[in-house]
């Protein structure tokens, strides 16, 4: 067992399987006590069941390791009270909370329903604040600790995951406002956007050129949650771990701007807007551009 989080006490939602036990069990191996919380539901948030999380205790401890098991649905207030009153029970405080917990309801927009959309957002985005929420009022009057949200890539847009793009944007502007409103507090945030070979990332319908194992996004957020990290001074950003890549997202920030002299008018609007403010190039949009034309030459009869 490595010493990485040493005396650190780290609770780790959607743990029971994939990248959340992946990172339970290095945590684990790098000296920290590890509360591993799954509710234990299928991809779509279905039939839950406790075993999957005792389960993961169970091979943290025959390694030597520290750990205890909490099974509560995380997108209920109570449920991410429930994952830091264990830890502060078992353990004495909290250094590390990292919300993996997701799933996945996929349907067209304009044929999404009110089931497929609330326990999405429910899961991944209000799953996200349960944790933080009591995580943070711990860690503030501890005046450290660290917060690290799971986003994807999908936050850039989705064709048929629309709820679970939605959910994982609002994950980044979450991390992001934690990390500005916890820092004079010594206590930093962060998001991971993983690609790695998953169940649920196994539903992709497109090729992914550059994907990796949920061992490598455990390293990563191990990194995140150490005291290195923090002596850099690392919140408020989106890391992207794909196998042997790393690569950290931009900060939003405006990219052009013009201004009016007197009021703004539909015309002023439409002679000034695409000439000088301009737009700025959606890559999902021109990939899948690239995807219709390439099916396109290839249905084609030949000549």
């Amino acid at each position: 067992m490595g010493n990485f989080l040493a005396g650190k006490v780290v609770a780790v939602t959607g743990a029971g399987r994939g990248i959340g036990r992946a990172v339970a069990l290095a945590c684990a191996a790098e000296g920290a006590r590890v509360v591993v919380n799954d509710h234990g539901v299928a991809i779509d948030g279905a039939r839950p069941a406790s075993e999957v999380a005792a389960a993961v205790v169970e091979e943290i401890t025959s390694a030597g390791g520290q750990a205890v098991a909490v099974a509560d649905d995380i997108s209920t207030m109570a449920g991410g009270q429930r994952v830091v009153d264990t830890a502060l029970a078992e353990y004495g405080r909290i250094d590390g909370a990292v919300c993996v917990a997701g799933i996945l309801r996929e349907r067209m927009l304009f044929n999404m329903s009110e089931e497929e959309w609330d326990p999405v957002l429910a899961t991944h985005l209000k799953g996200t604040f349960t944790v933080f929420r009591a995580a943070s009022a711990v860690m503030r009057r501890q005046g450290a600790g660290t917060l690290i949200g799971f986003t994807s890539g999908n936050h850039q847009g989705s064709v048929s995951q629309a709820n679970y793009a939605a959910a994982k944007g609002g994950v980044i502007s979450l991390v992001r406002s934690a990390a500005l409103g916890l820092h004079k507090y010594g206590v930093t945030a962060n998001a991971v956007a993983p690609v790695a070979r998953t169940r649920m990332s196994a539903n992709v319908p497109m090729e992914l050129k550059e994907i990796g194992e949920p061992e490598d996004v455990a390293a990563l957020v191990v990194y995140l949650l150490s005291e290195r990290a923090r002596a850099e001074r690392i919140t408020g950003q989106v890391y992207t771990v794909a196998g042997p890549k790393i690569a950290v997202w931009a900060q939003p920030r405006e990219l052009r701007a013009a201004y009016a002299q007197g009021p703004w008018t539909p015309e002023r609007i439409a002679d000034l807007l695409p000439g000088t403010v301009g737009t700025d190039p959606m890559p999902m949009l021109e990939r899948l551009e690239e995807m219709a034309r390439a099916a396109a030459a290839t249905s084609r009869p030949n000549a």
